[in-house]
């Protein structure tokens, strides 16, 4: 079991994105200059690549790629080529630290033997056509000046202010989405701000039926079907980009880029209303509870199931990340509880049964001490007995020193 104390003043670094408003003289000079970094990019791959073949070939005169060797190939790049020197040298470098922050990950994973699928990926070239333009900026490289966005280079940049910022941004990321919409996000260090103590606790368990079961009735979650609402409208537009699909080596039509943008401003407006649903309950969980225990469920083995496409919708993950993030920011205690037998356990007594329950049996019986409840509420109950939480109130779970009765 592990545990999120908010007790430290120091809550970390968090991201405010903000709407960009480009002209298009920005949006040029923007692009000239997310061509720039990608160059500088490419030719970091490439020479990571050879530094690779190089040691491969000859194991005693072995040559490293770290980001001096890279900086002073960027430094004579610089003063042999006009085009690079004429952007701005602050995003340039960025990249490269990024090229070396994502190798440096890489590499570490490999010598730790870690399986394929769990490994950061080398990085690659970055194809015109199909990478995202972004732009990192650190503090000597952007200012904010009666409330534009003011870049290396000459770029101004208007803020479209939802919220002001509570301190001084360490840094920004400037980068377009896939629906052509341009974000500023600025890094700010915050600072843990609580809460009034309530004295309650809750214990969550997550699921696909409704999105988080909670020992509490009024605090639980239900499914909110964002993405099987707007199905009807994506499979419209999916099957406009299929019967406009370019051949092979063609430029894509503008009927086929129509509906390419009205996808993916669909699955844009999905993403917002589940962020936004849980963040919302995020909030109310956090501001009535002093303690939470959370299921550490991972719901990626979901997406080879049947349950796929349902488990998607509920968000599981987006919203344990809403509820830890939240709890972190407001000093709450936040345990992460091992999801192991929390439906086989009762929570009354303790008792485990001897076969695992089918799903499609919702209603909990313990043979041992006859205690009969919903499946999933059992289950949030078994989360605050797990994580330690003092569970006077609760409704369904063994008052403390209690003792425990054989596995039924």
């Amino acid at each position: 079991m592990a545990t999120l104390q908010g007790a430290r003043q120091d809550a970390g670094h968090a991201r405010y994105a903000y709407r960009l408003r480009v002209s298009s003289t920005a949006r040029t000079a923007l692009l000239a200059e997310w061509d720039r970094c990608r160059w500088v990019w490419n030719e970091c791959v490439a020479k990571s690549l050879a530094v690779h073949t190089h040691n491969r070939a000859h194991p005693d005169d072995r040559l490293t790629c770290g980001p001096a060797q890279l900086d002073r190939m960027l430094t004579e790049a610089r003063a042999r080529t006009p085009w690079l020197r004429e952007g701005a040298s602050l995003p340039q470098q960025q990249t490269i630290r990024d090229f070396a922050t994502s190798r440096s990950k890489a590499l570490k994973d490999i010598d730790k033997r870690l399986p394929v699928r769990q490994r950061a990926g080398v990085p690659r070239h970055k194809k015109k056509r199909e990478a995202g333009p972004s732009l990192n900026y650190t503090t000597r490289g952007f200012r904010l000046k009666d409330g534009r966005l003011h870049l290396a280079g000459g770029i101004v940049l208007t803020v479209v202010w939802s919220r002001g910022l509570p301190a001084a941004p360490s840094s920004v990321r400037v980068h377009r989405d896939s629906a052509g919409h341009w974000y500023a996000s600025f890094v700010i260090a915050t600072k843990v701000r609580p809460l009034p103590a309530t004295g309650a606790v809750l214990g969550v368990d997550w699921g696909v039926r409704e999105t988080a079961t909670t020992t509490s009735d009024t605090h639980d979650l239900p499914h909110a079907q964002h993405g099987k609402r707007a199905a009807q409208r994506l499979a419209r537009y999916q099957r406009m980009m299929a019967r406009r699909r370019p051949a092979r080596g063609q430029a894509a039509s503008k009927g086929h880029r129509y509906a390419q943008r009205q996808t993916a401003k669909l699955h844009k407006k999905v993403a917002r209303q589940r962020q936004d649903t849980a963040r919302k309950w995020a909030k109310r969980v956090v501001r009535d509870h002093d303690a939470i225990a959370v299921e550490d469920f991972r719901p990626k083995f979901l997406a080879k199931t049947t349950m796929a496409r349902k488990a998607a919708d509920a968000a599981i993950g987006a919203t344990k990340r809403a509820l830890l993030e939240m709890g972190r920011k407001h000093g709450r205690d936040v345990r992460l509880v091992h999801p192991a037998h929390t439906t086989m356990d009762c929570a009354r007594c303790g008792a485990r049964t001897k076969h695992a329950l089918p799903l499609s049996e919702r209603t909990y019986t313990c043979t041992a001490c006859g205690a009969v409840s919903p499946r999933d509420k059992n289950s949030a109950r078994v989360m605050l007995v797990r994580a330690g939480l003092n569970p006077a109130g609760v409704k369904g779970v063994r008052p403390p020193g209690a003792l425990l009765p054989e596995a039924a």
